[in-house]
């Protein structure tokens, strides 16, 4: 369990969150949203030990995250910002069995028969067993993507934290990537996940944590979080939010008043 105590979270002189509180269970699929620049990346980035929140604490199975080792922070959280490291002159195989590290000490790296099982059952999971010697720099931004997600599968940690993991998929392999993590959730791992797309998290998350100006909304099921008004809160634009007939919840932006939509022609 990674549980957010009182979090504050600050770039320079502006707040992101106040005195924010929440807990991730074992086996739950969590999707951090908001608006952009509301601070879903740095959160993630809290959550994960990369940086120290500016008040109240990250517990990890109720053990303050900054008491682990940093080896033993690996070996439980994997943390995927996205595509920031050049790595074009290493291929795929490689780039994966970057997420065996934690299972090293940096003065004994040698491939052992875990690593390489754990790399070629990543690379399956992410349909890319194929691009395994292809290099990095030929990939499309989507496969790149996939590559991250077999990366943090290979770690075999049971929390992952991922920003935008369907960003630059089309829409085939997005929901493959997120069927992907549903099935993590289900061998019990925690999934955390900023995402974009609200239909994406509506379907997939059990609980989402909705964040607005400066201040966490909502931690709470979609139906309870992905209200018109709590959606206009975080995004500033009206939300129409219908249920469709499999009973999954869809959103879109409210149709335009239509006596505005006169004044425009």
């Amino acid at each position: 369990m990674i549980e957010a105590e009182n979090v504050a979270l600050r770039i320079g002189t502006r707040t992101l969150l106040s005195q924010a509180s929440f807990a991730a269970q074992p086996g739950e699929f969590i999707a951090v949203l908001g608006a952009n620049g509301v601070g879903k990346t740095t959160l993630l980035r809290t959550l994960a030990g990369v940086r120290h929140p500016d008040e109240g604490r990250v517990l990890l199975n109720g053990r303050a995250l900054p008491q682990f080792p940093a080896a033993q922070r690996a070996r439980t959280i994997a943390h995927i910002a996205g595509d920031d490291v050049f790595l074009d002159q290493l291929i795929v195989r490689d780039v994966v069995a970057m997420g065996r590290y934690a299972h090293h000490s940096w003065w004994q790296w040698h491939a052992q028969p875990a690593d390489e099982a754990a790399v070629a059952h990543a690379l399956q999971a992410v349909h890319l067993h194929a691009f395994a010697d292809r290099r990095f720099d030929t990939l499309s931004s989507g496969e790149r993507q996939r590559v991250w997600i077999a990366m943090a599968l290979a770690q075999e940690a049971p929390l992952l934290l991922l920003d935008e993991p369907t960003s630059h998929l089309d829409v085939r392999v997005a929901r493959e990537i997120l069927h992907l993590l549903r099935a993590q959730v289900q061998t019990g791992k925690t999934v955390i996940c900023a995402l974009h797309d609200l239909n994406e998290a509506a379907e997939f998350a059990d609980r989402i944590l909705l964040l607005g100006c400066a201040e966490l909304l909502v931690f709470a099921p979609p139906a309870q979080t992905l209200t018109p008004e709590l959606l206009e809160r975080a995004y500033g634009i009206r939300m129409d939010v219908v249920r469709s007939a499999s009973g999954t919840l869809r959103v879109f932006p409210a149709s335009p008043d239509p006596a505005l939509l006169q004044r425009i022609d």
